[in-house]
């Protein structure tokens, strides 16, 4: 069992679900991202995602682009990524996942780029635009990184069965179809299709990212998962308002995850 779904699996036992916080990695500002995420953790994160900028992110919504523009615009760098990554990891030792696309990550080079990752202290990595057909072709197999792949509303139980054999640390489950961002709350529609993903998941623990926002959304699916992602959310509020108003907002969506649920034998 990697790091990443051990600590799942702990704060599971102790009856939480677990809450991922994605951030844009140098955002709002190079001098104090890392003690930004510090501070998160502090609150309440209990594994931190951190966003690789780049220029043309798929699966991203308008929040989280407009923070990648926002540091692609201040020059940051792969190597200031790993730098902040080796940071962070040396002041709290909880599973750091590192989220980009493979453009940046062929054009750094794939073998310097999982070497780097390791060395930095990483644990994992998500690459939301390579399929599980180019895994072998695409991912260093002889990497300690879990490699961890996602599946969407429109996976079929078949792939999603593949999907599952093949990643480790945990399984990605994108709530809706489109882009990252803030929902009021999820459909009826919705909610079937995550149980159903739920379901159908039996190696690995299951996160559910994509629209989760607050509370309200948390209590909707946390009985349907073993953890949530929220990245829009925070990066909205840590634009709009400032540090102080996002801390508080993950001490309130930590909360969420630690109320009544009903437990799934998994």
């Amino acid at each position: 069992m990697s790091f990443i779904s051990e600590h799942i699996n702990t704060i599971n036992t102790k009856g939480e679900k677990v809450l991922s916080v994605f951030l844009t990695a140098g955002y709002p500002e190079k001098k104090i991202f890392t003690g930004l995420a510090a501070d998160i953790i502090e609150a309440g994160a209990d594994m931190l995602e951190i966003g690789i900028p780049f220029s043309d992110p798929l699966a991203d919504g308008p929040v989280i682009q407009s923070s990648s523009q926002n540091v692609i615009s201040n020059g940051i760098t792969m190597k200031e990524v790993f730098e902040f990554t080796s940071v962070i990891k040396s002041k709290r030792d909880i599973p750091l996942i590192l989220m980009g696309y493979a453009n940046p990550i062929l054009r750094y080079g794939i073998m310097d780029f999982f070497q780097d990752a390791v060395s930095s202290g990483a644990d994992g990595v998500i690459i939301p635009d390579v399929p599980y057909e180019e895994y072998d072709s695409f991912y260093c197999q002889g990497s300690d990184l879990d490699k961890i792949l996602l599946v969407t509303p429109t996976s079929s139980e078949e792939r999603i069965i593949k999907i599952d054999q093949l990643s480790t640390g945990f399984l990605y489950c994108v709530s809706v179809t489109g882009v990252t961002g803030v929902l009021k709350q999820f459909s009826e529609a919705t909610i079937e299709s995550i149980k159903q993903a739920y379901s159908i998941i039996k190696k690995n623990k299951m996160l559910l990212g994509f629209g989760i926002s607050n509370e309200e959304s948390i209590e909707q699916v946390k009985n349907y998962c073993d953890g949530v992602i929220v990245g829009s959310a925070v990066i909205k509020l840590l634009t709009e308002c400032g540090i102080k108003e996002t801390l508080a907002l993950v001490e309130k969506l930590k909360a969420a995850t630690r109320n009544s649920f009903s437990v799934l034998n998994r």
